[in-house]
């Protein structure tokens, strides 16, 4: 169902899997127009490209993220483009577990560089055309991880848990030049950033979450879509936490 109103440039991180996909699917069926990158192209990726209807909608390009330069060429191709940046969803994120003591010092930098550096240069780079436009939204996808803690995951805590003071630090920076910065923290999704669960940690999730399941990537949308929406036009500096319960 199209969305009314003028349609917004959306960009989008690590859009060609799990959440960031759905995101873009969403957006672009409600007729907006959408800029996303990752590592890798996917099944999707190519058939939306090849989709004569979304020609002048969709732009996709595989970007290493973990190079600034990368990044800044990127934002500025989606700006050429398309003429203005509406709003940027960080989603991109990489995720190891083990015990912090034992794990290797690349697992923690590629964390530290995917989740949380890339995420403050893409900031940075789309909000500048952002503020030239006196208009635009962030939306940070942290986790519930970053809000809790959890056995095995204190480095992707700590990049999640940067994402959130970043979206508070931003939401002051920004709001004078009515640019909107929020967040949601999603609990266990059942992607493929969930799929190294075994089953035995899956029924454990489940057991402690009220609503008695595993998120699906759908129940996020909606809410990025309010975050993005009028409705939420004095809404900045917030976290929505998408979790089924389970951190109530």
């Amino acid at each position: 169902m199209a969305r009314k109103g003028p349609p917004r440039v959306i960009v989008i991180t690590g859009g060609s899997r799990g959440l960031g996909l759905a995101f873009v699917r969403h957006f672009l069926d409600i007729g907006d127009s959408v800029a996303t990158c990752s590592r890798s192209s996917s099944k999707e990726i190519t058939a939306w490209e090849a989709e004569a209807s979304f020609a002048d909608r969709f732009l996709f390009r595989s970007v290493n993220i973990g190079d600034t330069d990368a990044i800044r060429k990127f934002v500025h191709f989606v700006f050429e483009r398309f003429g203005r940046i509406d709003a940027l969803i960080n989603n991109a994120g990489v995720a190891y577990d083990g015990v912090l003591a034992t794990m290797p010092e690349e697992q923690i930098d590629q964390m530290l560089q995917v989740n949380l550096r890339a995420a403050l240069v893409f900031a940075k780079e789309c909000s500048r055309f952002m503020l030239l436009a006196e208009g635009g939204a962030i939306i940070n996808v942290s986790s519930i991880i970053g809000k809790r803690g959890f056995s095995g995951l204190a480095a992707y805590a700590a990049t999640k848990a940067g994402m959130l003071g970043m979206t508070r630090a931003l939401a002051r920076e920004l709001g004078p030049r009515n640019i909107r910065v929020n967040a949601v923290a999603p609990g266990y999704l059942d992607t493929e950033l969930s799929s190294t669960l075994s089953p035995q940690q899956r029924k454990q999730i489940v057991r402690r979450t009220p609503l008695g399941r595993l998120g699906r990537a759908e129940d996020v949308t909606p809410a990025v879509e309010f975050l993005l929406s009028p409705a939420a036009a004095f809404l900045t500096g917030q976290t929505l936490t998408i979790d089924g319960g389970a951190t109530a």
